[in-house]
């Protein structure tokens, strides 16, 4: 039975993962599912300086899969901080991935219609460098591995090959031809592992220019460094008009083993605690984030589960089942309950045709 370590957060995250999770209920989705829960809210982060996160990575360790909650990251230095970081290291997450889609309905910009997934390093790069002055000079010592440049390379043509996609983008190697380089060339190796995968090599500046200038029909995922990759996950999913159809996968790898070891899928955005205890949020980001991590379990059930979902929400939203945010009127549990219909629906017609 596949087991899943729950990581429950703040707020509106941890309500809308509710929501989630009544759709990966076993009469839902036909698949049974074994869920561990670990409490991250703020609250219990303090009592057990941060235990509790350490607790809940090794169970993503063990079981290799991980749904987690919106949480709250206190702005006081020495406070308990942000969860992210030590599930990070502890779980060996080296590649983020975030994908954005088109919402029927909502306008995207610069004629972006097909799927863009930005496959970008959790760590090296800008956010691990070592910073200080000297008088009026300023002095960062950053630095990448190899390790994880291959890990972002291969995992973007695993990727694309999920989604029938396009290698486009990169780093911008001429002028920084040791260090950005070295993703470059982890990402030439790929391609030459993987020959029947599409791979337009850009530079970073290029990428940008080419997304608003030309669109995208063709699904794309754009591989990147650490900080290139988050400016670009912002950009990329605010091209599709909103980010409620999307989700974000850290994933975890061990040793030299391109395979993934571990999963873990959230929403990309906060706790919006405006919204809390309202019933009004869109879970489609976190309902998503569960589909998502269906996809990565080792039975075809579930997968097939994964794909109704996916399906399911866009449809509701196609026959205007949408939350204020959409320009709609459901309720969060009215939207939750759209879907687990037509999941069930789906799942139930797949199931007689025998097809899924």
């Amino acid at each position: 039975m596949p087991t899943i370590a729950v990581l429950e957060g703040d707020q509106t995250g941890q309500e809308l993962l509710e929501q989630a999770l009544r759709v990966l209920d076993p009469a839902v989705i036909g698949v049974e599912l074994e869920l561990h829960r670990f409490d991250l809210s703020l609250e219990n982060r303090r009592a057990t300086a941060n235990q509790v996160v350490r607790d809940a990575a090794d169970a993503m360790r063990a079981c290799g899969l991980g749904l987690k909650a919106a949480t709250v990251t206190p702005e006081k230095s020495g406070d308990v901080g942000s969860p992210n970081a030590i599930l990070r290291e502890r779980v060996g997450g080296k590649v983020i991935v975030r994908t954005g889609r088109r919402i029927p309905g909502v306008p995207p910009v610069a004629g972006v219609n097909a799927p863009i997934s930005v496959v970008r390093m959790a760590v090296d790069d800008a956010y691990g460098a070592r910073e200080w002055r000297e008088g009026d000079e300023a002095f960062r010592t950053e630095r990448v591995t190899r390790p994880t440049c291959r890990a972002v390379a291969e995992f973007a043509f695993q990727q694309a090959a999920r989604m029938r996609a396009r290698v486009f983008g990169g780093p911008k190697f001429t002028v920084s031809p040791v260090y950005e380089g070295m993703l470059k060339e982890e990402l030439d190796a790929a391609a030459a592992r993987h020959p029947d995968i599409e791979y337009e090599p850009q530079l970073i500046d290029a990428t940008y220019a080419l997304l608003l200038s030309r669109g995208s029909e063709q699904p794309l995922v754009i591989p990147a460094l650490n900080r290139d990759g988050d400016c670009l996950s912002d950009f990329v999913l605010q091209l599709f008009g909103s980010i409620a159809g999307a989700e974000s996968i850290l994933i975890g790898f061990e040793g030299e083993d391109m395979e993934p070891h571990v999963v873990m899928a959230e929403a990309p955005h906060g706790t919006a605690p405006a919204l809390q205890g309202k019933n009004i949020a869109n879970p489609m980001a976190m309902i998503l984030a569960a589909a998502s991590l269906l996809g990565f379990v080792r039975d075809e059930r579930a997968r097939t589960a994964s794909r109704a979902i996916y399906e399911s929400v866009f449809e509701a939203v196609r026959g205007g089942m949408r939350t204020a945010d959409l320009g709609g009127h459901a309720l969060t549990d009215e939207f939750t309950a759209a879907i687990i219909e037509r999941v069930r629906d789906k799942l139930d017609i797949w199931g007689s045709l025998g097809v899924g």
